[in-house]
């Protein structure tokens, strides 16, 4: 009776959501196989685009994992954990970011049968992570290294990656045409870290296969003033100035006060702004400079002044592209005119200005440093040209990824087989319910196989089947086949030349386990509610805040 008499005790606010116990985390793992249901058909050489039009009228149209992860406003709180991971390794490896989320969903999707039978998910975190410890080992077993050899051969191995990569875009058809541009200008910077030497410039029109690797920098003609068309557009082994310096005539400003005795003395005031600008320019030429370039305005006197002697300037030039022409030409910013010498000054091969569409460009081409290239990318429509980035993004990301760890694994699906076929074979050897756990995450890597076939258009159980009797051959010749898209069928991933870097299969192994455990771990979803009395109190005091002020203001300015 006593008991039946106890009060109700209230921990959390009116209206706050719980949810708690199996069908809370067996919603939070519907929820995740919903989201990779939008990014699976984008798997693969055959994979499909997707068109997003967001509320400010931006259209994009990508089969970038990351990128659609980030545009799709996903609410969902567990599901937010998969944008995390596709960003994660966007931004860690450039690619497989569709990979990581399948991934995810799909341990997910195979933990859910055990979940609803009542397995403690505990019990099945611990077996997931000792199958991708086990599974990262087998790749760096599998992984054949490309260190030590010449580099024509290092160059064609790195190629065969970056084409890999772009086989699954928009740009895919001519993935032979800029994977080797890719391998140049990585290749160009060298083993320097920043990514933004690299530039990638977009003019529409013409088609993708004018698109050129400038082997230095490239930067659209900046605004200009009259007698720019007098000054030359070509040098060869120019010394090139750059400034942070306005040169430009200014006038006295508005709140300044100049107390005159004599009328005459007025114009030595306005020779003196002329001189101070003159004085300028002639340090600027006298440096021997005949590019000069500044991050501000160059004003139409400065304009005509160099024209007049044969040298040509841009101002108003975008830092970032001040920066590279920096580190290419072995020049330095410069924040004064005073004192300039040679040691400051770049040089290059040869400077041009040169028609690219319609628009006109400023090239600075043979640069002594060499760490850095420009990509002009040109195409039809605008988003096509900006899948075209970041399909490059992609591939830029990998070749300086396989440059560094220099290990690469058959792709094609080929190594999640080998890896699933080992996971099922090491299964046996374990007693207990783990066995069970670890067959069921063997069984989920072989969603990336399978779906590189439903893309394709193929029979994914026929091909499956294929691949799981050559992978179980006891003489391990089957280990690197992987799905043929050209054929339907099988083949030898790695004579084929699909490869892929080994670091993007471990990263991605790695984040879709941790993502799938951490979803595991969810026991209980508490939702705050915004409490309604709250926002309007602070809409009443605020309303009063600003009548008030208003009031007050008016009888200030009254006159009394």
């Amino acid at each position: 009776m006593s008991a039946m008499l106890q009060p109700q005790i209230i921990l959390l606010k009116e209206g706050t959501d719980t949810s708690q116990g199996k069908p809370q985390l067996v919603s939070n793992i519907n929820a995740c196989t919903a989201v990779a249901d939008v990014v699976r058909t984008t798997l693969g050489p055959r994979g499909m685009d997707k068109l997003i039009h967001d509320d400010k009228g931006t259209v994009t149209i990508s089969n970038d994992g990351a990128t659609i992860m980030k545009l799709l406003d996903i609410v969902h709180p567990a599901a937010k954990i998969l944008v995390d991971i596709a960003k994660s390794q966007d931004s860690e490896v450039g690619d497989g970011t569709t990979t990581v989320v399948l991934l995810a969903a799909e341990f997910l999707r195979e933990a859910k049968p055990f979940i609803e039978d009542g397995v403690h998910s505990q019990n099945l975190i611990r077996s997931y992570r000792a199958a991708s410890s086990l599974a990262i080992e087998k790749i760096q077993e599998l992984a054949v290294s490309i260190e030590g050899k010449s580099l024509e051969e290092k160059k064609s191995l790195l190629a065969k990656c970056a084409s890999t990569t772009l086989s699954s875009k928009l740009i895919g058809g001519e993935k032979e045409f800029f994977a080797s541009m890719v391998v140049d200008a990585v290749l160009a910077i060298g083993y320097e870290d920043r990514l933004n030497m690299i530039g990638i410039k977009k003019v529409p029109g013409g088609t993708m296969r004018d698109s050129f690797l400038v082997n230095g920098v490239a930067f659209k003609k900046t605004f200009s003033y009259a007698g720019f068309e007098q000054q030359p557009k070509k040098f060869l082994n120019p010394k090139i100035l750059l400034l942070n310096v306005e040169l430009e005539l200014k006038s006295e400003k508005e709140n300044a006060e100049i107390r005159l005795s004599d009328p005459s003395q007025y114009q030595s005031i306005v020779d003196a702004e002329w001189n101070i600008i003159y004085d300028k320019l002639d340090k600027c030429v006298s440096s021997g400079a005949k590019v000069v370039l500044s991050r501000l305005a160059i004003g139409d006197l400065a304009t005509q002044y160099f024209a007049d002697r044969d040298i040509f300037c841009a101002g108003r030039v975008a830092e970032e592209d001040l920066k590279r022409v920096a580190a290419a030409t072995g020049g330095t910013v410069q924040t004064s005119v005073n004192n300039i010498i040679d040691e400051i000054l770049g040089t290059c091969e040869v400077f041009e200005e040169r028609q690219v569409g319609n628009e006109r460009f400023n090239i600075f081409n043979g640069c002594p440093s060499g760490l850095t290239a420009t990509i002009v990318l040109r195409g039809g429509a605008d988003q096509f040209i900006e899948e075209a980035e970041r399909s490059l993004h992609d591939a830029i990301m990998i070749v300086r990824r396989a440059l560094k760890n220099s290990t690469v694994v058959a792709g094609g699906g080929a190594i999640d087989m080998e890896i699933s076929r080992f996971l099922r074979q090491h299964a046996r050897t374990i007693a207990g319910k783990s066995q069970l756990f670890i067959n069921s995450y063997a069984k989920a890597l072989e969603v990336i196989p399978r779906q590189l076939c439903d893309n394709a258009g193929f029979d994914a159980t026929d091909v499956l089947n294929k691949l799981r009797q050559k992978h179980a051959l006891p003489s391990g010749e089957g280990a690197s086949y992987g799905v043929d898209i050209a054929t339907g069928g099988i083949a030898d991933s790695f004579a084929n030349f699909v490869w892929e870097p080994a670091i993007v299969k471990i990263n991605a192994i790695n984040a879709a386990t941790e993502a799938a455990c951490l979803i595991l771990s969810v026991d209980e979803t508490i939702k705050n509610p915004k409490s309604e009395s709250a926002q309007g109190d602070a809409a009443a005091s605020a309303m009063g805040r600003g009548r008030g002020g208003a009031f007050r203001g008016r009888g200030r300015g009254m006159r009394r």
